[in-house]
C-alpha cells in the first residue's frame, strides 16, 4: 500500500511511489506507448491507502513537438467487484470505435502568466493544418504553489461509490471533480452509468458521493447529463471483461442533491473552474493529477479506508479524434494509472481543470502504463454537438431544473438500454 512519494534521480516526468513494504512502482520517464491498446482507468473497489506527496517537474527544452502514427482503439476495463458477486458473461463482438489521430504542436513563446491572451493576435497566421499553437500568457494572474493547488483540488475531489444490494452488478468505486459551486460533478460516463442504474430497483445498487481522506459518504447525487451516443455505443460494455473504445464521449455530469445525514447542503461547494480553450493543456506543461486510485491494495477496505492520491506530471502528446482539435492529452506513467482513477482531474497550475482522466495503457504496474485524459475543450465541443448547448452553456442554466428534465425525459431510456444488455442471455 502506498504511503508517500519521493523525487526520482532522473530528469523527471513523475515521481517514484514507495510502498509500505519497501517496494516501489517507479513510473518510466520515456514509456509513451505508441500504437498499443489502451484501457479505461476504470472504477474499482480496492484500496490505495496513503496520500502521494507532490513534485514540481522541470520543463523540457524542446519547443516544437512532432507526433507519431494514430493510436489504436483502447480496451475498456470493467470495474473490480468488492464481493463474490458472480461475473456477468462476456461477449466476443468488439465495439466499433474511432481511431485516435495525433496532431502536431507549435510553441510560439514561453508560457508566462502576465496578461490574458485567449486568442492569437489578428495579424498572426493560423497554424498549419493538424497543428496547434500554445496560448501565450493564458491568465492575468500568477500560478499557484504546489501546496496551494493541491489543497484546493482535494476539497473539490470526490469518490463515487456504488454498493451492491444483491443485484447483478458488484460494488464499484470511481473518481469525480466538482466544477461548479452548486455541486456539479464531472466524471466519466463509464462511472456515472452506475449512478444512473442505481435508480432502477432491479439492479440493486446504492450510490453515494464521498469526500476526504479516508473517503466518507456525505452526499447523494442524480444524473445531470450523459451523452446518449456513449450509451448507444457502449451499453454492452458493462458485461465485457475487455471492451474496446477510445474515451470518446466518455464523460458525464452529476448533481449533488442532498446530504446523507439530513443536514442542509452548503450554500457553495468547493470547486475547480474549467478552461475549455483549445490546447490550454499544452505539451510540456506541468499539471496536477488527482483521484481515488485503488487497484493495487486488495479488496475489502474501500468502504472505510480509501484515500485520494495526487501527483504532478507533464503533458506529453496532444491527440485528436478527428483533426485540428486537441481531444486527449497523454500524462505519462504515474501512480494514478490504475483502476479507480477514472473521472479524476488534470489541473494546470493556475487552478483550472484542463482534462478528465479516462484511459490508461495495459501493464502490470503503473511503471508500465501511460495515463490519458480527455480535454475540457473536447467535452465542451462534444456537448454542443450532442445537445446544441456546450458545457459552458449548461453551467449558465438552472442546473436543478436541467437535472430534473434529464431524469424525466432521458435517464429512463438510457438506463433501459444498459439493463437490456445486463439481462440479455
Amino acid at each position: 500500500m502506498y504511503s508517500n512519494a519521493t523525487r526520482d534521480s532522473f530528469n523527471g516526468r513523475t515521481s517514484v511511489f514507495q510502498t509500505e513494504n519497501g517496494g516501489s512502482i517507479p513510473p518510466s520517464r520515456t514509456s509513451m506507448f505508441r500504437g498499443v491498446l489502451y484501457i479505461v482507468c476504470s472504477i474499482s473497489i480496492v484500496l490505495l491507502s496513503g496520500t502521494a506527496l507532490l513534485i514540481l517537474l522541470e520543463e523540457p527544452e524542446s519547443a516544437v513537438i512532432s507526433y507519431v502514427r494514430p493510436v489504436s482503439p483502447i480496451a475498456l476495463e470493467q470495474p473490480l467487484s468488492a464481493s463474490s458477486t458472480p461475473e456477468i458473461a462476456t461477449t466476443t463482438s468488439p465495439v466499433p470505435t474511432p481511431t485516435v489521430a495525433p496532431i502536431k504542436t507549435t510553441e510560439t513563446s514561453e508560457n508566462s502568466p502576465v496578461t490574458p491572451a485567449p486568442a492569437p493576435a489578428k495579424s498572426e497566421a493560423p497554424p498549419p493544418e493538424n497543428q496547434v499553437r500554445r496560448i501565450d500568457n493564458p491568465y492575468a494572474f500568477s500560478p499557484l504553489s504546489v501546496e496551494s493547488l493541491n489543497e484546493q483540488v482535494r476539497k473539490a475531489l470526490v469518490n463515487i461509490y456504488c454498493e451492491t444490494t444483491g443485484g447483478p452488478l458488484g460494488s464499484i468505486s470511481g473518481s469525480g471533480i466538482i466544477i461548479d459551486q452548486r455541486g456539479v460533478i464531472l466524471t466519466n460516463a463509464h462511472v456515472a452509468q452506475y449512478v444512473l442504474l442505481s435508480t432502477q430497483p432491479e439492479i440493486g445498487l446504492s450510490c453515494s458521493i464521498r469526500t476526504g481522506a479516508p473517503a466518507q459518504a456525505v452526499w447523494k447525487a442524480e444524473m445531470l447529463y450523459m451523452p446518449a451516443s456513449w450509451v448507444r455505443d457502449h451499453a454492452e460494455d458493462i458485461k465485457k471483461s475487455r471492451p474496446k473504445g477510445t474515451g470518446e464521449d466518455d464523460y458525464a455530469l452529476l448533481l449533488i442533491t442532498k446530504n446523507i445525514h439530513a443536514s442542509p447542503l452548503p450554500n457553495s461547494f468547493p470547486f475547480i473552474p474549467i478552461d475549455t480553450r483549445e490546447a490550454i493543456g499544452f505539451t510540456s506543461d506541468s499539471v496536477l493529477l488527482a483521484g481515488y486510485p485503488a487497484e493495487f491494495s486488495g479488496s475489502g477496505s474501500t468502504r472505510s479506508n480509501l484515500y485520494p492520491s495526487s501527483v504532478v506530471s507533464t503533458v506529453g502528446d496532444l491527440l485528436t479524434f478527428s483533426e485540428n482539435s486537441v481531444d486527449l492529452i497523454s500524462l505519462g506513467s504515474v501512480v494514478l494509472a490504475q483502476s479507480g482513477s477514472s473521472g479524476g482531474a488534470a489541473i494546470n497550475f493556475w487552478g483550472r481543470l484542463v482534462g478528465l482522466i479516462s484511459t490508461k495503457s495495459e501493464g502490470a504496474t503503473t511503471a508500465d502504463r501511460e495515463l490519458r485524459a480527455i480535454t475540457l475543450s473536447y467535452i465542451n465541443r462534444d456537448m454542443r454537438t450532442e445537445t446544441g448547448e456546450s458545457l459552458l452553456n449548461l453551467l449558465e442554466n438552472d442546473v436543478v431544473s436541467y437535472s430534473a428534465g434529464f431524469m424525466k425525459n432521458h435517464a429512463p431510456q438510457l438506463a433501459k438500454q444498459i439493463i437490456a444488455e445486463i439481462t440479455q442471455q
